[in-house]
């Protein structure tokens, strides 16, 4: 009888070699096993010197999927779509940067992605006037992505719960977005570090959060809205305060199917990290 872990490695397969059959629909099933993958941020150091090398490391440690990120993007889609499915792991989303998501549209659909996500708002729009154009700009890149096939979504860090007056940076970006055409990407780290419990989170925008992104949190570190050094308080999965059995029971029963790792900086060597994390992910029973 297959087990759950191969049914995840035919799965990454599939979507690697491009099929579509039924996607959207199971992706979002209740009940669906989580496939569980890397941001390529995490890699950084070692996705320029051997690409196809590192992405082989993270899929022989267990993991199915890959989430791309800019450094790769000197690559045309088609070569780069190939070294990904060369190494088994699946790929459904990328990160672009604010700037470049309109232009890169057609890239991803290239890349055969499901999901373009903006990972930061340019720093000199961190003011109300600048998240509302930010939002302005998520709804028409948003209805552009949704056109070409695809989904747009927000990955958010901690500076967008700075104060505001009586609002903040995320609530007017929630405010003034259509949730049809902008979801989320929910990180459970910085949303801790921002004050926020991640558990709320997930359920309040439960129609929009489509994607994960996994760090663990150091106890009794301070919180705060700033980005920077100290802000970094991050440690491998289960070492830190994150409720993960709830997280993923909630995301679970939410239908949400991709988690990403995405551990900023690690004190142990990057690859012994990954198994860590993973070692500690074969422990969630959703």
């Amino acid at each position: 009888m297959p087990t759950r872990r191969d049914f995840l490695r035919l799965s990454a397969l599939a979507t690697a070699a491009g099929c579509t059959l039924g996607r959207t629909s199971f992706a979002f099933a209740a009940g669906a096993p989580f496939a569980y993958g890397v941001q390529l941020y995490m890699v950084r150091k070692q996705a320029p010197q051997d690409l196809a090398g590192i992405l082989q490391s993270i899929q022989e440690i267990g993991y199915t999927q890959i989430e791309l990120f800019p450094l790769v993007y000197t690559h045309p889609a088609p070569e780069l779509r190939k070294i990904v499915a060369d190494s088994g792991l699946g790929l459904v989303s990328a990160h672009f940067d604010y700037a470049s998501v309109p232009t890169k549209i057609d890239y991803a659909h290239q890349l055969g992605l499901e999901y373009m996500v903006c990972p930061m708002i340019p720093k000199d729009q961190w003011n109300l006037e600048g998240f509302r154009k930010a939002a302005a700009d998520f709804n028409t890149w948003g209805q552009s992505v949704h056109a070409a096939g695809m989904q747009f979504a927000f990955h958010n860090h901690c500076y967008e719960w700075a104060p505001q007056g009586l609002t903040t940076g995320f609530d007017e970006l929630m405010k003034h977005t259509d949730p049809a055409y902008v979801k989320l990407e929910l990180d459970m780290y910085w949303l801790a570090q921002a004050g926020q419990d991640p558990l709320t989170m997930l359920t309040r925008y439960a129609n929009r959060v489509r994607l994960l992104h996994l760090k663990d949190r150091i106890a009794n570190a301070p919180t705060g809205f700033i980005m920077g050094p100290e802000a970094k308080h991050i440690t491998e999965l289960g070492k830190g305060t994150l409720n993960w059995a709830a997280i993923f029971a909630q995301a679970h029963k939410q239908g949400i199917r991709y988690a990403y790792l995405d551990q900023d900086d690690t004190a142990l060597p990057i690859l012994e990290s990954l198994k860590e994390n993973f070692a500690y992910l074969q422990t969630i029973k959703a």
